[in-house]
């Protein structure tokens, strides 16, 4: 895959563990992307390759630079290094952006309204398709549900304020905050978690909810219950979109696959690594310091594609991605050895 490299011109403090890294577009092609698209990053970390996707906090046709927030992970070698190392000037190198947790303005009627629904740095998409639609007139009115423990750990706390401020009659935040006791005169902020039902209650009293656009971006528990509601309200699934960062893995899935030892063969090189049980072939293989590209790690990016030669390899990804792939292919990042013999080609 094509990459280049982006040079950090700014990195602005978000929360005590969370920064948005500016970059400077270059200057004879000027990078295109979608609100809610990720830019992949790619770090060289004593002799091993890193590869970690951030989704995009600018909005196109709105902020000067290309910006993504990272929020640092305990025991997150990537994100604890890009909050304590990366500095102004600094170039770094990135993949093309992807993504298909997007806001397509030539999709959607301007008169739609969207509810955007997030917690944690599950804002970071969020805010990108909130500033694009504000700012280039898309859409109709925008509400974000926003969840975090508490006042501090908000990111992008002074932006969503500008941003109300500019545009008070079509933008308006409900943040909920689990750890604090909220005082009775902040009637934007709810002591709590999100609860679906009672927020689409009173949107449902400003407009039929069957007719709204709902972005959630989040743990699985706030996008499976913010799901469940719109399905009984009727929304149908063709309004809802949901970005999935990761697999949650069920131990069922794992019964029938061992520790094996797979033959990974790229640019005609073959060499055997040990996948042990649980573990994907893609792990294993960056693991034996075999330099594989990917990014999302989920199954949508299909940049760890394979071809499977011989042996069986059983897929457990977000959604049904065979649909996508040719006969005797599989993602690497979702791909388990199920025999003794797997040998795969990269392509």
């Amino acid at each position: 895959m094509l990459c280049f490299k982006l040079q950090v011109v700014e990195i602005k403090p978000e929360t005590s563990d969370t920064v948005t890294l500016c970059f400077k577009q270059p200057g004879l092609k000027k990078i295109k992307y979608l609100p809610g698209q990720y830019l992949t990053l790619i770090f060289r970390i004593n002799g091993r390759k890193y590869i970690r996707p951030y989704s995009f906090s600018s909005a196109p046709e709105v902020d000067q630079f290309l910006e993504v927030t990272v929020k640092r992970v305990p025991g997150g070698g990537i994100s604890n290094h890009i909050n304590d190392f990366i500095k102004v000037g600094d170039w770094i190198e990135a993949m093309p952006p992807m993504g298909d947790f997007v806001f397509d303005r030539d999709k959607i009627t301007p008169d739609k309204h969207i509810i955007l629904w997030g917690a944690g740095s599950g804002i970071t998409p969020l805010i990108s398709i909130a500033k694009y639609i504000l700012f280039t007139h898309t859409g109709n009115k925008v509400k974000l549900i926003y969840g975090n423990r508490n006042m501090e750990s908000v990111i992008f706390m002074d932006s969503i304020l500008r941003i109300e401020n500019q545009f008070k009659n079509d933008f308006k935040t409900l943040h909920f905050h689990s750890q604090t006791s909220i005082s009775k005169d902040n009637m934007s902020i709810t002591e709590g978690r999100i609860k679906p039902e009672i927020i689409l209650s009173l949107i449902q009293q400003e407009v039929d909810v069957k007719d709204t656009l709902h972005y959630i971006c989040g743990p699985l528990g706030l996008k499976e219950s913010v799901k469940t509601v719109l399905k009984s309200l009727y929304v149908p699934d063709e309004n809802i979109f949901t970005e999935d960062f990761e697999i949650v893995k069920n131990a069922a899935d794992f019964e029938d696959i061992n520790t094996q030892i797979v033959e990974i063969i790229k640019d005609g090189n073959a060499r055997k690594v040990e996948v042990t049980k649980g573990r994907s072939i893609l792990n294993a293989g960056l693991d034996a310091l075999i330099d594989l590209d990917y990014s999302c790690q989920t199954g949508t990016c299909l940049l760890c594609k394979g071809k499977i030669l011989r042996g069986n390899v059983k897929m457990i990804a977000l959604n049904n991605v065979k649909d996508k792939l040719g006969n005797n292919e599989c993602l690497m990042c979702c791909g388990y050895p199920l025999s003794d013999n797997v040998q795969i080609s990269v392509l």
